[in-house]
């Protein structure tokens, strides 16, 4: 391109219309229609749908190249020069200072960072209030009792140590369980660790917010359950009644799985019937707690005037969380609950925009490697108390020494991509393995064959809740939406697979038995919500969509009531998370793109339980390992107290 102007963004496919009609409405509004103020807010207003919460103009302007809407090209733009284009910027009457009470449309920070206000508000508002909750540090109020419960709770490991996820051999190994000498022959670790976990627990019973990352398998479901109990046995130790717990997850599968995971875990909790009759079981979605307002998606019922009624809140995979939401939820829990986060740092972020966890941990990361963003946020009490309420789980416990899934996720996570390559031609390793993509195809015979008997056994007459138990044992994850490896191709190429088969029946249109479909809007009054996975189940004559609720039982909808839906044979690697599935085919392909990231690759790679087949090419993948997720964000400064 050899200018920066809305045409010629728009001609790209860099703009879309509604970004163009959104960035000139917000000039003709503030009184400043210079092309350099439409191009700022054009590209401020595209950035946020893509998970941005801010546009860097500096790194901009220095050649930062810009998707397009395939996820693939990218395009280098001739912007204005960053000086001066943040000059004509701080003048402007459409553009605003972080500390101006004027309402203008945009906000331009000290480092260059252009925000639409909403999110900059967002932001502040978050970062105060998180600092403000961790500074609030809650001495238990009897330290032996704590020690004595945290004893009984987290015992001293035995049996198998656990493998470090960052921290697995490099030579490749038999799957399964081995010998302790072999296992010491390869440099394994079998020595008793810090406990994590109780370190955690710690954190939790003594801080208003607790934050806690681990990677699959770490077990921080489990270590949850036993900070429920620990807070349940302190509050009975000083005479009070059991908290009122809200266990929160960002979708309705996520509050389906957190159920399920509690019921499992409080079996084993080492503590009186009454105090595990106490630790709740029933999770909801974030959005359904706060209770939305006439079906929208950004009003609430309960915010900081009419707060939620809850001593503890705990949410779940809260990578998954956006900017606004998580602005929005901290605002509603009352100054004197508890907050504890809980995910998994290295996957992806968001959808929409932010990357609240991951911004939050790299503080703890900061704090490991002895470094500071300045010597303001060195010398912040605040920001001291918030890296102390950060715990890390890097244990895993889920898969065996042996598994090429915990080797080839540990590999990604560490930039390691000659490792990662080893590792999946290794047959050592049968549960990961690597396969060329189908030129110009979604589905390669390899993949067709699979997916054909997974369709087998999904397809079988059966009930709703049945089929989408099954639907979980295979699932094809693509990295793109479109394109000739995106989704869309692949879920239509599935669909002509399996009616070819005689499995499904597409004559009778996109109600047809047995297709399943995932929600991609939230409907307040159904209870539905994005991430939603259901299936079309007929009887009686009737054709009906079934879901299951957070307690197991399916529910049913007419088809026309729905909220808008798609296919989900395949699904986006970001829809995936806070999913499983026995069998996961990635559909990277064979063309290297932005999009393909180190968290791209990571978080596919981890929805796996048995077994991972990815379809890319060598240097797709060693591309995709080197690359990591950089979204727009002040946030990280604003945690520090750095303005």
């Amino acid at each position: 391109m050899t200018g920066a102007t809305l045409e010629e963004l728009r001609k790209a496919k860099l703009l879309g219309p509604l970004e163009e009609h959104g960035a000139r409405a917000l000039c003709r509004i503030g009184g400043d229609e210079r092309p350099s103020v439409l191009l700022a807010a054009a590209i401020a207003v595209r950035q946020v749908g893509l998970g941005h919460v801010c546009v860097n103009l500096h790194a901009l302007a220095a050649g930062q190249p810009l998707v397009a809407e395939d996820g693939v090209t990218t395009h280098d733009v001739a912007w204005p020069e960053a000086t001066r284009w943040i000059d004509e910027l701080r003048v402007s009457p459409v553009v605003g200072h972080p500390r101006d009470e004027q309402r203008r449309p945009l906000v331009l920070d000290e480092a260059g960072r252009l925000y639409l206000r909403r999110y900059h508000e967002h932001e502040r508002h978050l970062a105060e209030a998180l600092r403000a909750r961790a500074a609030a540090i809650e001495p238990a109020s009897d330290e032996r009792v704590l020690d004595e419960v945290l004893s009984r709770l987290f015992p001293p490991p035995s049996g198998r140590a656990g493998v470090a996820t960052n921290s697995l051999p490099d030579r490749s190994r038999r799957q399964g369980a081995e010998p302790v000498a072999r296992q010491l022959s390869l440099g394994l670790d079998l020595d008793p660790q810090p406990d994590e976990q109780r370190d955690a627990a710690r954190k939790a019973a003594t801080h208003r917010l607790c934050v806690i990352s681990g990677g699959p398998g770490t077990g921080k479901t489990s270590t949850v359950v036993k900070i429920l109990a620990l807070l349940v046995e302190q509050r009975a130790h000083a005479g009070l009644r059991p908290p009122r717990v809200l266990l929160l997850a960002p979708t309705g599968k996520a509050a389906v799985r957190l159920t399920e995971a509690i019921r499992r875990a409080k079996a084993d909790v080492a503590c009186s019937d009454e105090v595990r009759a106490a630790i709740p079981e029933e999770a909801s979605t974030i959005h359904r707690a706060l209770g939305s307002i006439g079906g929208s998606g950004t009003r609430f019922r309960h915010d900081a005037a009419h707060p939620l009624r809850a001593d503890v809140v705990l949410v779940d995979e809260a990578s998954m969380v956006d900017l606004a939401l998580m602005a929005r939820l901290v605002r509603a829990v009352p100054d004197e609950a508890r907050l504890i986060l809980l995910g998994d740092k290295d996957q992806l972020a968001s959808v929409e925009a932010g990357a609240v966890l991951g911004e939050l941990c790299s503080l703890g990361d900061q704090a490991a490697r002895g470094e500071a963003a300045s010597s303001e946020a060195a010398a912040s009490p605040e920001a001291a108390a918030l890296t102390a309420s950060i715990a890390e789980l890097t244990r895993s416990y889920r898969y065996e020494p042996g598994s090429g899934i915990a080797a080839l996720a540990g590999a990604i996570n560490r930039g390691d991509a000659a490792r990662a390559l080893k590792i999946l031609a290794d047959p050592a390793f049968g549960d990961v393995e690597r396969s060329d993509p189908e030129p110009g195809a979604a589905l390669s015979e390899r993949l067709r064959a699979d997916a054909l008997d997974a369709g087998r056994v999904y397809l079988a007459p059966r009930s709703g809740k049945e089929r989408l138990a099954a639907l979980e044992r295979f699932r094809v994850l693509c990295a793109h939406r479109l394109g000739p490896h995106g989704v869309v191709t692949a879920n239509a190429e599935i669909e002509t697979l399996f009616a070819d088969a005689h499995l499904i029946d597409r004559r009778i249109g996109p109600t047809y038995d047995g297709r399943p479909i995932i929600v991609t809007r939230n409907d307040y009054q159904l209870q539905l919500f994005n991430g939603d996975v259901g299936t079309i189940v007929e009887e009686r004559g009737k054709r009906l969509a079934c879901f299951v609720a957070s307690g197991g039982q399916e529910r049913h909808y007419s088809p026309a009531r729905l909220p808008p839906h798609e296919t989900v044979f395949a699904m986006t690697i970001h829809k995936s998370q806070g999913s499983e599935f026995d069998h996961v085919a990635v559909l990277l392909g064979d063309r290297s793109s932005p999009l393909l990231t180190r968290e791209l690759l990571y978080t596919a790679v981890t929805r796996a339980r048995r077994k991972v087949t990815l379809y890319a090419t060598e240097t797709v993948l060693a591309d995709a390992i080197a690359r990591r997720t950089e979204r727009g964000s002040g946030l990280r400064d604003k945690l520090q107290g750095v303005h």
